[in-house]
């Protein structure tokens, strides 16, 4: 039938704010009759609860969020019988998220999403008594949900980093709106606001760029920058620079963007340029415990910065762990701000299962498949049935060296089990990666090593190994001698080399794979030098 993303996406009225915005900015009123002759079409299409624009309390929420932001941009409504019509479709998206909100292995990104919109609406609209009782209790969800869903470390329980962004921008738009309305949050949901923010400074190279760890579908609460270069993480950090004065956010932001401007006023951008850029809370280092994540890194936010993410934490967040990938002890590089070994991304959702499987596999990730099989097994498009437990036993940092080390037992499902460690151990000084795999195993098993490279570089076989050249950067990969290996590129039979930097968007880009049959305990050693 096709993804039902595509008929959800434009009926989340992103687009009735950018005409509000330009309405606002403008004066012209072709502006407001396009934005009105869309609404008024929507409400007869789009009757209540029927439709599959019915189907879902999260678009109803991010819809509803949308309008308000639309709402107050277009006043004064001088259409007597309009504004009824949309106030009455106000009622009725209130209605359904209070009697409908998403529980049990759904209570996600999604229950986070429809209380924020029955918050946004409560205080935009405060015209009825029993909204407001709905406001009250869709801001005790996002107290309890903010807590619950991110860890005290600031990573979110999904294991995704666009969900990270996603939830991160729910809990601005609700702390932002309960501040102008002076019905302020707790202290601590502020404080995993910015406990999300430090983990996205963290795994934030020089160069602006955040591993692709876990799903993305490109969603967004709300787009108030029509740039099309929008960078959703480093906007956040510039909101946060701002909300809690931290000159590391605005180091990693860059220029306050258009968002930030619009939501807080033309006073953001004095109190922006005054505040002063600097690195001394960077986490220049960091090992984030509960989520799972930690960076090795040298010279970290200069141009020769080396930054690596190591993911040694859960699957995902319930027992479906929907939005996770089965990329335990998998890892990121990249130099100078330019990627090297890369997550590959998501590509597709409930459309094209052999990609999804792909993506969300542990083949598309820069770690160990055992037998060609998944660390967890797959039981549909959202849904994992058995979850590889990961961990970090060893975690290190000085001036001199950085070093990791972790497992999983992912295979120890096996009728023969297997038991996969990886040390990561960073040298600083010769600006050298050594990744060493155990693997504890009675009988024989095929074996692979992983390394899936940006789509920007070029990958030769040399003598002493491969070269993965990018930019005037060279990294030189030195595998075990006890196998073979071979560059992949846009294959299909097998699959192997592919990225996706986009949802519904693939590209070719090389994959280097390391195979051997091996039947006994093995220590593998890998060395990435970068030049």
């Amino acid at each position: 039938v096709g993804d039902i993303k595509y008929l959800w996406e434009p009926n989340r009225h992103l687009q009735l704010v950018s005409l509000a915005q330009a309405y606002a900015l403008s004066g012209k009123r072709r502006y407001y009759d396009a934005l009105v002759e869309q609404l008024e079409s929507w409400f007869i299409a789009c009757p209540y609860a029927m439709g599959p624009n019915w189907a879902s309390a999260l678009e109803a929420g991010i819809r509803l969020v949308n309008w308000a932001l639309a709402w107050q941009l277009v006043q004064p409504i001088d259409d007597a019988d309009f504004k009824s019509r949309w106030l009455r479709s106000v009622y009725e998206h209130a209605h359904f998220i209070r009697h409908w909100f998403s529980a049990h292995s759904s209570a996600n990104n999604h229950l986070l999403g429809e209380a924020t919109g029955l918050f946004v609406a409560a205080l935009t609209w405060p015209h009825w008594p029993e909204l407001a009782e709905w406001g009250r209790h869709a801001k005790a969800i996002l107290e309890r949900e903010a807590l619950a869903q991110n860890a005290p470390d600031g990573v979110n329980r999904e294991q995704a980093v666009w969900y990270q962004q996603f939830v991160l921008d729910m809990l601005l738009t609700c702390l932002l709106a309960a501040k102008a309305n002076g019905e302020p949050f707790s202290a601590a949901y502020e404080q995993r606001i910015e406990a999300m923010m430090d983990y996205l400074a963290a795994i934030m190279d020089v160069g602006g760029n955040v591993p692709m760890f876990g799903d993305a579908d490109d969603g967004y609460l709300v787009r108030l920058d029509p740039d099309p270069g929008f960078a959703p993480q480093r906007s956040a950090l510039g909101l946060g620079a701002l909300l809690f004065r931290r000159g590391d956010f605005k180091l990693k932001a860059g220029a306050l963007d258009e968002r930030a401007r619009w939501l807080l006023g033309s006073a953001a951008v004095a109190q922006y340029d005054a505040l002063s850029a600097e690195a001394t809370r960077l986490p220049v280092r960091q090992s984030f415990p509960e989520g799972g994540y930690h960076v090795l890194g040298a010279d970290l936010g200069t141009p020769a910065e080396i930054r690596a993410v190591v993911d040694a934490g859960p699957l995902g967040y319930t027992t479906i762990a929907a939005h996770g990938h089965a990329d335990a002890l998998s890892f990121t590089l990249s130099v100078g701000g330019r990627e090297f070994l890369v997550d590959p991304g998501t590509y597709a959702y409930h459309t094209q299962e052999r990609w999804r499987e792909y993506f969300r596999g542990t083949v598309a990730h820069n770690t160990v498949r055992i037998d060609g099989l998944d660390q967890s097994e797959q039981g549909g498009n959202f849904m994992w049935v058995k979850h590889a437990r990961a961990g970090c036993g060893l975690w290190l940092s000085s001036s001199e060296k950085d070093t990791f080390e972790g497992w999983h037992d992912g295979y120890l499902r096996l009728a023969d089990p297997v038991k996969h460690r990886r040390l990561l151990a960073l040298d600083k000084r010769a600006r050298r990666l050594l990744v060493e795999d155990s693997l504890t195993m009675a009988e024989e098993h095929e074996v692979e090593l992983l390394f899936h490279c940006a789509e920007d570089c070029r990958v030769d076989a040399v003598a002493q190994g491969y070269l993965i050249e990018r930019d005037g950067i060279t990294l030189e990969l030195a595998l075990p001698p006890e196998g073979t290996a071979e560059i992949y590129r846009g294959s299909v039979s097998p699959l192997y080399g592919w990225i996706s930097r986009g949802f519904d968007r693939r590209r070719p880009t090389s994959t280097l794979v390391w195979r051997a049959k091996l039947s006994s305990p093995a220590l593998l050693r890998t060395q990435i030098t970068i030049k």
